[in-house]
């Protein structure tokens, strides 16, 4: 049985950006949608067109799954312009109205709604009166509500909050996706939150664990064949390398851990500048440092992530959710994880692995030597939330979201 129907039969995804974890929500949205019976085109930007969605998408040629281009908009500097959730909200615009030419359109996705969602209470809807489903990954602006570590900023945090509880009445909007748990827990108004907040017309908030493809760890010791990796115990930084990663903190306490338990870093996926340029000037680890400073292939990551002994989240100025962290769970990999944002939150009991405080050498060797540790086997107290970042459970979720 499918939902869709012969004359509201297609279902336009619009994400710009490619970059991340992003093109995969929107592979994995069309994927959901398909499934049900719709027709599904990805909106992005043209240069996006060597990616390899893209390219895919481009020579399978299905007429489920088509990917169509458009080009944003020149923007000035001046007036509203100047306000980039604006000028956002105007690309979204252009791109729905160009995608939407004869094509009758029952739903719009939105992987990454944080783009212009603040703008909303102003601009009203970009896609008309066409209903549309949209995915938060960047509100913070509750978590001190909540429990969450994170840095106080009260009056931009009771703005946001506000404008948040506006957007969400916009009309056309069926569905806020949120892959944070904590904000649907605040938008319901447990006891003890005092912003509690009829529905009414607003559209429904639900949460969408973040997903990692069903995938079985590979034999470790075969996947570092494979991956040119020695012996040793072997630390795992993966995504997009940046200084947020707390790669310098990472790397300086590894160049003073010695005794005889060396670790060995792996870093996997595409450096910035800054950090190419730390790498080229900090002196050798020992052992030598691997590094993948290039797109990562599926099945390279599940080499990676099978091959290497425990995975770094030890991120700073970061507060929201990582996919590294549902990729090293599903792979039964310790982590060590700031103690920030939802990051520290998923991790606060230490189940997943040990939290640092601060990035300070002593801190980091320190959780180190705590992974490592001979531990007594303990009975799980019950399913770990995490369990729910599958990607079966993120289509049902998407799909869940306009019935």
């Amino acid at each position: 049985m499918t939902m869709a129907n012969d004359t509201l039969d297609t279902v336009l995804i619009v994400e710009p950006d490619f970059t991340g974890h992003r093109w995969r929500y929107a592979e994995w949205a069309a994927a959901a949608y398909m499934e049900a019976g719709y027709r599904c085109v990805i909106v992005t930007d043209p240069a996006n067109a060597g990616h390899s969605l893209a390219t895919r998408i481009a020579q399978e040629n299905r007429p489920e799954l088509q990917i169509q281009f458009v080009e944003p908009l020149q923007h000035g500097r001046r007036g509203f312009a100047k306000v980039s959730y604006v000028r956002f909200f105007r690309d979204f615009q252009q791109a729905f109205d160009t995608a939407s030419r004869n094509r009758k359109v029952a739903l719009v996705v939105v992987p990454y709604v944080d783009y212009f969602f603040y703008s909303l209470p102003f601009t009203g809807s970009p896609f008309g009166a066409t209903p549309w489903v949209g995915i938060t990954m960047r509100a913070n602006f509750h978590h001190a509500k909540v429990g969450v570590k994170a840095p106080r900023e009260p009056l931009i945090n009771a703005i946001k909050a506000q404008l948040f509880l506006r957007a969400i009445r916009t009309p056309g909007l069926k569905t806020l996706l949120t892959i944070d748990p904590t904000l649907t827990e605040w938008y319901a108004g447990k006891p003890g939150h005092p912003e509690r907040h009829q529905a009414g017309r607003s559209a429904a908030v639900q949460y969408l664990a973040d997903p990692f493809p069903d995938a079985r760890a590979t034999e470790p010791l075969a996947a570092r064949q494979r991956l040119g990796l020695g012996a040793g115990r072997h630390v795992l930084v993966y995504g997009a390398i940046t200084e947020r990663k707390g790669i310098q903190e990472l790397v300086t306490a590894l160049a003073q851990r010695g005794g005889a338990d060396p670790l060995t870093l792996v870093v996997a996926g595409a450096q910035d500048d800054e950090t190419r340029a730390f790498f080229s000037s900090a002196g050798a680890l020992s052992p030598a440092a691997v590094f993948m400073d290039r797109f990562i292939t599926a099945e390279e990551e599940l080499d990676l992530f099978s091959a290497c002994d425990v995975v770094w989240l030890g991120y700073k100025g970061h507060y929201g959710m990582s996919g590294v962290l549902v990729q090293a769970y599903r792979f039964g990999k310790p982590v060590v994880a700031t103690a920030d944002g939802l990051i520290g939150w998923f991790c606060r009991t230490g189940e997943l692995g040990p939290v640092v405080e601060d990035l300070s050498v002593t801190s980091i060797n320190r959780a180190f030597d705590k992974v490592f540790e001979e531990r007594p086997a303990g009975t799980p107290a019950g399913p770990h939330l995490l369990e729910r970042n599958t990607l079966g459970y993120f289509k049902q979720t998407l799909r869940q979201a306009i019935i």
